[in-house]
């Protein structure tokens, strides 16, 4: 019998990057990763519903016009929304990563319904309502620096991460904002706040810390199902060891990087539940 391979799909379009990196992720730990162009899904040259992961790398698609992710978001909603709908409702899994991030919520499919749906079912979200917004940096510039992150929230990617994570942000328009303090309380009490900003010591802390004044210093987020993520931090970034600024001060425990563990739980997740 043919051994089952975990196929991850990572989406491209004009402006994506990290794409190539994030592909590496997904291959070291035995998937396949395919690099497909939004373009092939919309000619049905390639599906979504032959793969068990849907990434949505990092960058500036369509040079961010109009806001950030928005054009691509459009395009999953009006044009892929039932494909994602569907792949979603499977039991699949999905992360967006910085500019993905972006697209997910433009999209409504982070968080997707709360009260107990998520996007993939249930009246409450049929219309994709967008309820969060990442928008620009209390800075006013652009923010690339490395992050400390706290788990926190329940997460089929963040399973088994409990200490502080070193993972880099590279962003302009980072700034996680619920619409209104009863979405945020649902984000909260409802476990979807997966990773918060901190200190070297896991404490809230501002500026540059929180390198874009997220409120409650949120950091990275998902769905009801816990199968969806979507974080501003680059964890492809830090995938080796080597990637860290002071590695070579630092003790080496392993060949990995503190962004490594997010990609093998998903890979893991898929040979468990979906093979």
């Amino acid at each position: 019998m043919a051994k089952k391979t975990v196929k991850a799909l990572v989406l491209r379009t004009a402006g994506t990057n990290c794409d190539e990196e994030t592909a590496f992720a997904f291959r070291h730990f035995g998937a396949q990763a395919d690099l497909i162009h939004i373009q092939r899904l919309f000619e049905r040259k390639a599906d979504l519903k032959d793969y068990h992961i849907l990434a949505i790398p990092g960058g500036f698609t369509y040079g961010d016009d109009i806001m950030s992710g928005k054009i691509l978001a459009n395009e999953l909603r009006l044009r892929l929304g039932e494909d994602t709908r569907r792949f979603i409702s499977d039991g699949k899994l999905a992360i967006g990563i910085c500019n993905g991030f972006q697209v997910l919520v433009r999209a409504g499919f982070l968080p997707g319904g709360l009260n107990g749906t998520s996007v993939s079912g249930g009246k409450a979200d049929m219309d994709f309502a967008q309820t969060v917004t990442l928008t620009y940096n209390d800075s006013g510039k652009f923010e690339d620096r490395w992050t400390y992150l706290i788990p926190s929230g329940r997460c089929v990617w963040a399973q088994g991460i409990e200490d502080i994570l070193f993972i880099p942000v590279a962003h302009a328009e980072g700034k996680f904002v619920p619409q209104n303090e009863t979405v945020l309380r649902q984000l909260q009490d409802g476990g979807h706040i997966v990773f918060r900003y901190c200190n070297e010591k896991g404490q809230s802390a501002h500026y540059p810390y929180n390198p874009n004044g997220s409120v409650d210093d949120i950091a990275g987020i998902t769905d009801t199902t816990g199968r969806i993520l979507g974080l501003m931090p680059h964890p492809e970034r830090h995938f080796h060891f080597t990637q860290h600024p002071y590695w070579t001060r630092r003790d080496k425990t392993g060949m990995y990087g503190d962004g490594a563990q997010i990609f093998q739980n998903g890979v893991n997740y898929v040979k468990k539940h979906l093979l």
